[in-house]
This record gives structure tokens, C-alpha cells and sequence, in this order.
């Protein structure tokens, strides 16, 4: 070959390469366990005909591919990162081809296409599409990106709100609160990871009884993407039954440093990062702070809720193989519930006095060590969480007589509820990922936790349950130290058979000290192309869940509790329509066995709790004896953005019931029939765009007051022989919002404003007895709640 007609030959592989990038946007993940993602496809020449022998590099990487007879390659386990593609045609030297992006976590897919010397087009195209297949996630799992929640018209900046629009995904009781139900489950059965550190709650206002709360501590700007699994999840995964919800947060700038000030609904703050060391690593951090108790005092139930929020993380690459990070997020916040002076309201919140402070925060360090075939992640977590929580009954003693000042009420009124106490976790992990003969890719780990837990917490009048008709069930005063581990160790292989199915295959080993019990979990899952665009998969497993600690500890005999069951069944197909859109049905079945129930109340159990502030009506001496199932078909199409527009439409078909002790099977509290959620956003310029939802939800069941009984004892007291067997009013929403981009001084200012239930719906979340006014009260949803907010680079 000449070196004319080299150099033509590299001209032509540098300007007519074309690389589509299937980067994963949807419902396709690979879990996080090493904190690399991957690239594979297909090299053809410019007739389709299958091109072998290519060999594909990741410049500054020693990660390469060659090309087999039918033009497949794989590079796995690549730090996360951009990275200039060099291609190396048969007989050619190496020539840089394009810039691709590795994300943590996630599979991308490109397709290289080598055209012949005279189909020269002077252009390299790199082209985002939506969906690639995963190696480890076969079914219900989806990637959300952050400008997905940033400018979502519902979510109000916070993932777990985003995650209520997604099929499968209900809100909890209440608008207030970001509990997110899936499939049926109680909000306690989630699992929330951070960039390899396991956080108990991500919530501010978050009770130890509970995984939700008001809004997360999370800043979303700081959110590079995450992963949702809602059933089927693989083996490195344990102690949690519905969902994994794992977060990657993204790096600092590299290049210098920058700032952004940020307003929204978790309040204004400012966004600083920069690099460390002349590039060699990044740190980035968001500090905000709630402002509501700037304008009012009493944001409509007696106090205004007030929360500081600090994120962060350092990354540093100590050597081309060995790369760290720091991560830490945390949250202070305090809120009073009540009456005020000259208040005229009569809902049954303000026939309490309720203070409430807590704080909490997690931090973790991790080190990657890139082998010469795989990667291995070593981890070491702590999160500590406190609360100091009073609540006096402002009624107890009968109800105050008109014109007496609120502070005698309060001073005169008894302590019903106290808390302050304090839970810790700090936990070691290592995970491995490597290529084996014949398993094909192994990811093997382990971890031991130690948790430690210092509870003074008391109900001293009991449990005025509404599910008995004696009051003041179980007073306990609880002051106790305790300190106990979890461990546990997975293994887990995934193969091709062949071209189109893929097998993943393992399971987990936990041990429970505290309680004393021991479990396996198998999994296995398998996805089969039955064409190129259309797959089915399925997966399986059994899930084990230890009960929160705070119940554990309640009572004595609640210590003999096992860790709960739900056996997982999933099947669906998948068919993608264009690299920007799909469309998915997914069937399920979740089984329960031993879920915690009440020993005394023989209807109830855990599994329909969980979405409250209120611990004291939620902790009761417990049996394992609980069964449950739920059952659900979900239809969802898929369009994201490309050009001008992109939009969701998904709904979902579900049963969930639940057995008390009495082993009747009722309709669960989170049982929804339908869930329908339609959601988009049109570009309409550089400058304007638009966002919208529009939520529908079948009912959910409730249980109705015994109205002789409840009055007679001026308190509320369910009829049990309707347990669950009435159901609310259907839930509408309808949410907008509009963004407008500016420039100002040189500098990016975005400004959003826009209405959630812009219908003004009076959505009901349910019913309270008002001891009060001795009848009962609805309890409405918000009304129409403007929502505003400004991001400024500078």
C-alpha cells in the first residue's frame, strides 16, 4: 500500500467512522457493584456485512477489544469517564474514531460502521439513543437521568417524587410525604444505595419507623443518574423486599472551578466544584437551606418546617488503575405542629402539640482497583441518624374551654409521645467482577455491618389505636443500648447461550444476628431476543428483609420476629420501536410469608403501615405470621427526547392483599387497582420549554369508623368487620410547568414556575376522627400548589 493511499485510507476512517451510541436512558441498568460501566457492539463495513478483526481501544485506558467473525466486541469494566475511541482497522494503524461516555453502572451499546474509500461523507456522528441490553438486570429496571427530575413538572427537584411517575410506582397516604409504593409494598420495604454507600433514609423529616419522608436530602443537581429496580432485582442486592433505588452522583469539574446559586422547593443554596490537583481528581458540594420561615411563622399547621441539607464528593485518581472517592450527605431539620395563639382551626393536628428535630448523614469512602481482567471495589460506610421528637395530647384531659390562651394548653397538657434517640451504621464491603471460563462474568462480594442503636424512647398512656376497642394498648417506656451485625456474601455469573439469550444465575448468603436467623436467596434471570427488536426476559427470586430495628427493640417478644419473605415472579417483553422508543409489558407476582403482624389486633399487619409520622399508633407486640400477595400488569410506552419532545404514558394493574393474624386475606393499605400516569416535556426553543403530568389512581382501600362507638369513647375506632373492604375516591392530578432560559453578564440563568393540581382537585387522603369536635374530619390532599424556582451559573 502506498503512503498516499494510507493516508487516504486514515482520512476515511477518521472523517466516515460513524458511531451510534446506545447510551441506557430507560428501563435497562447494570448494577453499580464495581462502579464501572461497559461498552460493547458491532463493527460492520458499509453494506451491513459484519466487520472482524477491528480492534477497539479506550484511549488513556489499557481496555481494548477485537472484533469476532461476526463483528461483536466487548469491553467491560471501564472506569466511568468520556474517552476517545480509537479504531483499528485490519491492515490500517490506529485512528481516532469518535469521544463515547462511560457512566458507572451502565451498559452502553454503539455500532461502528467502516464505509468503503469512495463513500467518503466529511462527518463523524455520535448518536444518543435510549435502550441497550444489560448483562445483570433482565426485568423492571429503569435509569433516570438527572435532567429527567430537574425538569419534571411533578417532582419537584426530588428523585423519589420522579420515581412515582414510573409504572409500578404509587405515591403513599399522602402528598406531603415522597413515600414511593411499589408494587404493592410498603414504602419500608426500599432499598436507597449512593454511590456505593448504603443509606437507611434519604428523607428529611424521616421517623425510624418509616423510609420516606417530606423531601430528599439529595440535591438532584448533583445526581448524575439512578437506577431503579422494582422486582427481580440480581444477588448483590439483600435486606430489602420491593425496590433497589441506587444513585450515582456526578464528578466535579476537572477543568476550574464553578459555582451556580439554585431556588426550589428544598430551598435556595449554592452549587461549588473545581478540580484537585491540576485535573487529577474533582470535588463538587451543595449546600442549601428551606426559606419558607423567611415570609410566615405558620405555614398552615402551626410552624413552618425549617431544613439544611450539605452533599459532596471528592474523586481521585491516585494511579491509571487505582481511582477514590468521598461521598457525605446529610440533613438538620426541625418543624412544630400545633395551634397558635388566636388560631380558630379545628383539625385534629391541632389537638396536638408536636416538636420535632432530627438530623442525619452518611459518608462513605470507596477505592477501584482496575485488575488486568476485571475490578474490585472496596467500600467503607458510616450513616448515623438522630431525632428528639415530643408530643403532648391537647385533648387528653377533655377539651379546653374557649379563650383559653394556647400556652396553658400546651404547659397543662400531658407528654403522650417522646423520642430521642439515635441509630448507626457502618459497614465494610468488598465486590469483585471478573471474566471466568465458561461462567462468562463472575461478580462475587461480601459485607458485615455493624449497627448500633441507643433508643430512650416512651408511649407511657399506650396505643389508642383505631383497630381496638380498648384504649391505651401497650404503654412502654424503651431505654436500651444495642449493638449487632449483619453480614452478608453473594456470587453471581452471566453468560450468553448463544447470540441471543442471556442467563444471570446466583445468590445471597445473610446472617441476622440480632435475631438470630440465617438465609439463602437464589436468583436467576434471562433475557432472549426474539428478534432484533423484540425481547422477553424473566427473573426470580427470593428476597429476605430483617424488621426495622425500632420495632425489634419496642417490645421483647418482638425480638423473635425472622426476617420476612417475598418471592419474586417476572416476566414481560420489550419491543423498541426506534433507538428513542419502546414499548413494555411486564406481569408480576410477589409472595409474602412471615411478615410481622399484631399479636393483639388480629386484622393488622406491617405490611399495610409504614407512611406516617405518627410511630405511637404504629408500635405493638408482633408475631411472624403474616402472608401476603400481589399481582400486577403494567403496559408502558417510552419516548425520550430527541429534537423537540419526549413523553411517558404507563399503566398499571395490580391486587395486593394482606393476612393479619387472623389469616383472612384483605386488600392491602397500598392495594391500587389502576395507576395511570401519562408525562412529557416539548422544547419549544433554545429558550422556552414545557412540562406536564397527568396522574390518575384507582382508590385505595380504607377501613370506616364504628361512628356509635368512636363517639361514644370521643376518639376514632374502626369497624372491624370492614377492614379495608371501602375504598377512597379515585386520585386526579394535573401538574405544568414552564421553563425560560436567560443570559445574564455572559451567564446561564434558568427560571421555572408552573402549578401541581393545577385542576385545584380536592383529592382525599383519607379520614381522622377529630376528638375535638367528636366526628370526623376528611383529610384533604394539597390543593393547587404553585412551584417556582431559578438556577444561575456564574
Amino acid at each position: 500500500m502506498t503512503s498516499a493511499l494510507l493516508r487516504r485510507s486514515l482520512d476515511v476512517i477518521a472523517s466516515t467512522v460513524v458511531v451510534c451510541l446506545f447510551m441506557v436512558w430507560g428501563q435497562v441498568t447494570a448494577q453499580d457493584t464495581a462502579a464501572t460501566g461497559s461498552l460493547s457492539g458491532v463493527a460492520t463495513t458499509s453494506d451491513g456485512t459484519p466487520a472482524s478483526g477491528v480492534v477497539l481501544c479506550l484511549q488513556t485506558t489499557n481496555r481494548c477489544a477485537t472484533t469476532d467473525d461476526i463483528g461483536r466486541f466487548a469491553i467491560p469494566d471501564v472506569r466511568a469517564g468520556e474517552f476517545s475511541l480509537e479504531v483499528t482497522a485490519p491492515g490500517l494503524p490506529p485512528y481516532p474514531a469518535a469521544t463515547v461516555q462511560i457512566r458507572a453502572g451502565l451498559d452502553a451499546t454503539i455500532e461502528v460502521t467502516l464505509p468503503l474509500v469512495e463513500g467518503v461523507r466529511q462527518e463523524v456522528t455520535v448518536t444518543p439513543s435510549a435502550f441497550a441490553v444489560p448483562a445483570e438486570v433482565k426485568t423492571s429496571g429503569f435509569l433516570v437521568q438527572r435532567s429527567e427530575i430537574l425538569q419534571s413538572a411533578s417532582a419537584l427537584q426530588d428523585v423519589s417524587r420522579y420515581l412515582q411517575t414510573l409504572p409500578g410506582v404509587a405515591i403513599g397516604s399522602d402528598d406531603f410525604r415522597n413515600d414511593i409504593i411499589v408494587r404493592g409494598g410498603s414504602p419500608l420495604e426500599n432499598l436507597f444505595v449512593v454511590d456505593n454507600v448504603e443509606i437507611p433514609n434519604i428523607n428529611s423529616f424521616a421517623t425510624f419507623a418509616s423510609a420516606g419522608g417530606t423531601v430528599s436530602v439529595l440535591d438532584a443537581e448533583l445526581i448524575q443518574n439512578a437506577t431503579f429496580l422494582t422486582g427481580g432485582f440480581p444477588a448483590p442486592y439483600g435486606n430489602r423486599t420491593s425496590s433497589v433505588l441506587q444513585v450515582s452522583q456526578r464528578e466535579g469539574s476537572r477543568q476550574g472551578f464553578e459555582a451556580r446559586a439554585t431556588v426550589g422547593f428544598a430551598g435556595a443554596g449554592a452549587i461549588l466544584e473545581g478540580p484537585v490537583n491540576n485535573g487529577k481528581g474533582s470535588w463538587v458540594a451543595s449546600v442549601r437551606r428551606s426559606f419558607l420561615d423567611v415570609f410566615t411563622r405558620d405555614a398552615g399547621f402551626g410552624g413552618v418546617p425549617v431544613l439544611y441539607t450539605l452533599n459532596g464528593k471528592v474523586v481521585y485518581d491516585l494511579t491509571p488503575r487505582d481511582r477514590v472517592w468521598a461521598v457525605n450527605l446529610g440533613g438538620v431539620d426541625n418543624i412544630r405542629l400545633g395551634p397558635t395563639e388566636g388560631d380558630t382551626r379545628t383539625d385534629e393536628v391541632f389537638n396536638f402539640d408536636i416538636r420535632y428535630t432530627g438530623w442525619r448523614n452518611g459518608t462513605g469512602v470507596n477505592w477501584q482497583h482496575l485488575f488486568s481482567r476485571g475490578v474490585g471495589l472496596l467500600g467503607v460506610s458510616h450513616s448515623e441518624a438522630h431525632i428528639d421528637e415530643q408530643v403532648k395530647d391537647l385533648v387528653r384531659n377533655g377539651v379546653p374551654g374557649a379563650g383559653t390562651p394556647v400556652d396553658t394548653i400546651i404547659a397543662a397538657s400531658p407528654v403522650v409521645f417522646r423520642e430521642n434517640s439515635r441509630e448507626a451504621e457502618t459497614t465494610i464491603k468488598y465486590d469483585l467482577t471478573t471474566p471466568v471460563p465458561v461462567l462468562g462474568r463472575l461478580q462475587v462480594g461480601g459485607s458485615v455491618k455493624r449497627l448500633g442503636v441507643n433508643y430512650d424512647t416512651a408511649s407511657p398512656f399506650g396505643n389508642d389505636s383505631p383497630y381496638s376497642a380498648v384504649p391505651g394498648l401497650d404503654p412502654f417506656s424503651l431505654k436500651t443500648k444495642v449493638a449487632s451485625y449483619q453480614s452478608g456474601a453473594y456470587a453471581q455469573a452471566t453468560q450468553d447461550l448463544g447470540r441471543r439469550v442471556s442467563l444471570t444465575w446466583g445468590g445471597r448468603f445473610d446472617n441476622y444476628q440480632y435475631i438470630d436467623e440465617s438465609r439463602f436467596s437464589p436468583r436467576a434471570g434471562v433475557n432472549v431476543k426474539l428478534t432484533d427488536r423484540l425481547s422477553w426476559k424473566g427473573a426470580t427470586g427470593i428476597y429476605y428483609e430483617q424488621p426495622f430495628f425500632l420495632f425489634l427493640a419496642a417490645f421483647p417478644e418482638n425480638r423473635q420476629l425472622l426476617p420476612f419473605r417475598a418471592d419474586h415472579f417476572v416476566t414481560g417483553i420489550s419491543y423498541e420501536a426506534s433507538p428513542t422508543a419502546r414499548l413494555t409489558v411486564e406481569a408480576y407476582r410477589k409472595n409474602y410469608r412471615d411478615y410481622p403482624v399484631a399479636t393483639e389486633i388480629p386484622s393488622l399487619s406491617l405490611a399495610s403501615i409504614g407512611d406516617t409520622f405518627n410511630i405511637r399508633d404504629i408500635l405493638f407486640p408482633l408475631t411472624a405470621a403474616g402472608r401476603g400477595r400481589a399481582d400486577g400488569l403494567e403496559l408502558s410506552a417510552e419516548k425520550k427526547f430527541s429534537d423537540t419532545w419526549y413523553g411517558q404514558a404507563n399503566i398499571a394493574f395490580s391486587r395486593s392483599t394482606q393476612a393479619g393474624l387472623d389469616g383472612v386475606q384483605r386488600p392491602g393499605s397500598f392495594d391500587y387497582p389502576v395507576v395511570l400516569n401519562v408525562s412529557g416535556g416539548y422544547k419549544v426553543n433554545a429558550r422556552w420549554s414545557l412540562s406536564t403530568r397527568m396522574s390518575y389512581l384507582a382508590g385505595r382501600p380504607y377501613t370506616p369508623f364504628d361512628l356509635e362507638e368512636s363517639a361514644a369513647q370521643r376518639r376514632g375506632v374502626y369497624d372491624l368487620t370492614q377492614v379495608n373492604a371501602v375504598r377512597l375516591p379515585d386520585y386526579f392530578r394535573f401538574d405544568v410547568r414552564v421553563d425560560r432560559r436567560f443570559i445574564v453578564g455572559g451567564r446561564s440563568l434558568l427560571v421555572f414556575a408552573g402549578a401541581q393540581n393545577i385542576t385545584n382537585r380536592l383529592n382525599v387522603a383519607g379520614y381522622t376522627w377529630n376528638r375535638g369536635t367528636n366526628r370526623v374530619d376528611v383529610n384533604e390532599q394539597l390543593g393547587i400548589f404553585p412551584v417556582a424556582g431559578l438556577e444561575w451559573r456564574f
